[in-house]
């Protein structure tokens, strides 16, 4: 994979982060929502894994570096003011949420509050070895 300048997102706006959506490339789900900084946009296209800038760890994060449940990137895709990136991914792996469920999107809104609307498909603690 490559960008060219004319395509590329500008990380000169928002302190350097874009926010990232994931989206199964088959369904369209979307899976998740993450940051990239340049230096993990650059790590995508050269590995075409996704990688992302946590936030809460101030660094990169290698999706599925912890759980073996990789994004491959299919494509690349920029809005058109530059400040936000699209992945296409093939998640590897039945989900891209660390709670355990295959979208981090599993809550909805109801008049009665917030409620699940799919199952775990793994138990983050075995995963993660976390109590």
């Amino acid at each position: 994979m490559s960008a060219s300048n004319a395509s590329a997102p500008d990380f000169s706006q928002n302190n350097g982060l874009l926010p990232a959506v994931a989206q199964d490339a088959a369904t369209g789900e979307v899976l998740m929502i993450a940051y990239m900084n340049a230096e993990a946009f650059a790590e995508t296209l050269a590995t075409g894994r996704a990688v992302y800038f946590s936030r809460s760890r101030n660094r990169l994060w290698r999706k599925g570096e912890e759980s073996g449940h990789v994004q491959i990137v299919e494509s690349i895709h920029v809005d058109c003011d530059g400040d936000a990136i699209l992945l296409k991914v093939k998640q590897v792996g039945d989900a891209a949420c660390h709670t355990g469920h295959r979208s981090c999107f599993y809550r909805q809104v109801t008049p009665e509050g917030l409620v699940e609307t799919s199952e775990r498909v793994f138990d983050p603690a075995v995963v993660y070895n976390k109590p």
